[in-house]
């Protein structure tokens, strides 16, 4: 029996699979059929495959859709209000008082809308929320067609949709039910932060996502002080007291990690725990250096992250990338440190790994699904082209993404959206910015 067409056939000049490691395929094709990978074959192999489409991609490079492993999505409403502050004061002062404001389900449905969209542009197929409302978030992301780990925030005060802790965990166990079985959301636990969760409300955590096999998301080690003020109250390290607590585990998503001795190293290690690196917040917000490269040589898996637009102030993956290239040499005294692909491999595969998706995504292999971006490299700023993936981490920027397909589908064509009106998310967002400077 003939094998059914390929539903899309695409040839770029560079393939960029990421596993193996550093390979680069030249003149290769990809061919899609149900959502997924069914063909990767030197170009002439390829064009012997029927299929209902073929794209020729001249001067593109094909790589895995980015993964943007840690964001706040709808504050990309309140991107600029608050520069120039350090972490607590930007909080306290700034943004939880808009937050308590403004945010409502209007809010995050307007807000989410954007930042997917510029997500989608900047070449980002699949990203991690944390933010309030999540079932708004979840609906956001069904319709646009991107791929996304919603996490339920859990603190120990009232906040935007939960009056209380417990009312934000019965939410995050209605929308686990409800997406169980959806293609593109998984919903994870998201406790906020060491210091903003009683140790009553993680053991409740922990026994919630060890049942569901969940993900935990969390902000740890941000800041130097935010250790020093756990070690004065409780007399350990935040990270040892998650570990006490039975939290750490492969679920276990860290962000930003800034401040790692050689007992946390440990731990993370034994644990088998990711970090979520956020390096171009955690310089703005003046927080601190993950140790990326050190990380890396013990074995933690490190993926990347952008952060909330309030505090960084885009959400540019792979600007981020380019940034935790130079940061990590310049870190760890090495200019061998973290090299473009292993860069590359910290926004894709290393992201899903932290997801728990990299048996579905974050590399181009066979039987996986088709979330895949085109970048292309024909530009002045590209030439001359010696290795394509030094070119795009070092010398390029999201204005050359070019196309990008999420299981097969594709959201963005040519740069332009396909499923999301440009001028209309631009509109809201004035209105909304018109409406939080007036009062």
């Amino acid at each position: 029996m003939p094998e059914a067409p390929l539903d899309l056939l695409l040839l770029p000049t560079w393939l960029v699979p990421v596993e193996p490691a550093g390979v680069v395929l030249r003149d290769h094709g990809l061919g899609i059929r149900d959502g997924r990978i069914t063909l990767i074959a030197p170009r002439s192999e390829a064009l012997r495959h029927p299929a209902t489409e073929v794209r020729e991609l001249p001067h593109c490079l094909l790589a895995p859709g980015l993964i943007n492993a840690h964001g706040h999505a709808a504050m990309t409403l309140l991107r600029g209000i608050a520069d120039d502050l350090p972490l607590m004061t930007w909080l306290h002062e700034h943004i939880w008082p808009a937050e308590g404001k403004w945010v409502d389900e209007d809010f995050v449905r307007d807000g989410t809308d954007l930042a997917i969209a510029e997500q989608i542009k900047g070449g980002i197929s699949c990203f991690s929320d944390m933010y309030f409302y999540p079932q708004t978030a979840a609906e956001r992301v069904h319709n646009a067609g991107v791929r996304a780990q919603i996490t339920v925030p859990v603190l120990d005060f009232p906040v935007p949709g939960a009056l209380n802790a417990a009312e934000a965990l019965r939410t995050g166990l209605q929308l686990f039910d409800d997406l169980k079985q959806h293609p593109r959301i998984r919903i994870a636990f998201g406790p906020h932060a060491p210091y903003t969760v009683s140790d009553d409300k993680l053991e409740q955590i922990r026994v919630l996502a060890d049942e569901l096999d969940a993900g935990i998301h969390m902000h740890v080690h941000e800041t130097a002080q935010e250790v020093a003020e756990a070690v004065a109250k409780h007399g350990e390290r935040p990270l040892a007291r998650l570990a006490r607590l039975g939290l750490l585990g492969p679920r276990f998503q860290a962000v930003h990690m800034t401040q790692i001795d050689d007992e946390d190293l440990a731990l993370l290690v034994e644990h088998n725990c990711s970090i979520v690196h956020c390096p171009e917040s955690n310089l703005k917000l003046a927080s601190g250096f993950c140790p990326v490269e050190r990380l890396w040589q013990a074995g933690v898996n490190v993926a990347i992250g952008t952060d909330g637009a309030a505090s960084n102030n885009d959400l540019d993956l792979l600007g981020e990338t380019r940034t935790a290239a130079l940061l990590a040499k310049a870190v760890a005294g090495s200019a061998t440190a973290l090299n473009a692909h292993s860069a590359l491999r910290m926004a894709t595969l290393n992201g899903a790994r932290a997801l728990g998706l990299e048996t579905q995504t974050g590399s181009l292999e066979l039987g996986k699904l088709a979330d895949v971006v085109a970048f292309d490299l024909s530009g002045l700023a590209q030439q001359p082209i010696y290795d394509p993936v030094s070119q795009l981490i070092y010398a390029s920027g999201r204005d050359c993404v070019k196309h990008l397909w999420v299981g097969g589908k594709q959201l963005l064509d040519d740069g332009r959206l396909t499923r999301m009106d440009e001028s209309e998310l631009i509109a809201k967002a004035r209105e909304w910015g018109a409406r939080i400077a007036s009062k």
